[in-house]
């Protein structure tokens, strides 16, 4: 997916510094798990402290939102960095805290703006919903 793009990534100088700060993991809390049950903590919450807990120590930003609109794919989050692309997943578990920090660690140490496809934990490779582009990039197309 990543090699048939149609906007390329020209973002090869955006790393300066400490290439985690630029990283933000968005979790969606509100998710229900595979159950649909309505109990709280909803299982979105679960895997937002989840990926809190595997951020701990790391210069990630987690943040969680009340939905991500991804219902159908259940648990949900995103990954941002300044600049690049922006990708988003679901069929995410409530144990999914660590994949969501090994996927922002490796996009983090990208030099062309794109999540490798190469060294992604399975759930985030399987879990891909969208990978959309920075508006800065976005050029007339026609």
């Amino acid at each position: 997916m990543e090699r048939d793009s149609s906007f390329p990534a020209e973002t090869a100088d955006v790393l300066s510094g400490d290439a985690l700060t630029g990283v933000t993991v968005i979790v969606c809390a509100s998710c229900r798990d595979e159950t649909g049950s309505d109990a709280h903590p909803r299982a979105g919450e679960l895997l937002a402290d989840d990926t809190r807990r595997a951020a701990s120590g790391e210069d990630i930003r987690i943040r969680s939102v009340e939905c991500l609109g991804n219902c159908k794919r259940r648990l949900s989050a995103a990954i941002l960095r300044d600049g690049c692309w922006s990708y988003v997943f679901g069929d995410l578990s409530a144990t999914s805290g660590a994949d969501l920090v090994a996927g922002a660690k490796l996009f983090a140490t990208s030099t062309d703006g794109l999540m490798p496809w190469r060294g992604r934990p399975d759930s985030l490779k399987r879990g891909l919903v969208a990978r959309i582009p920075p508006l800065d990039m976005l050029k007339d197309q026609i």
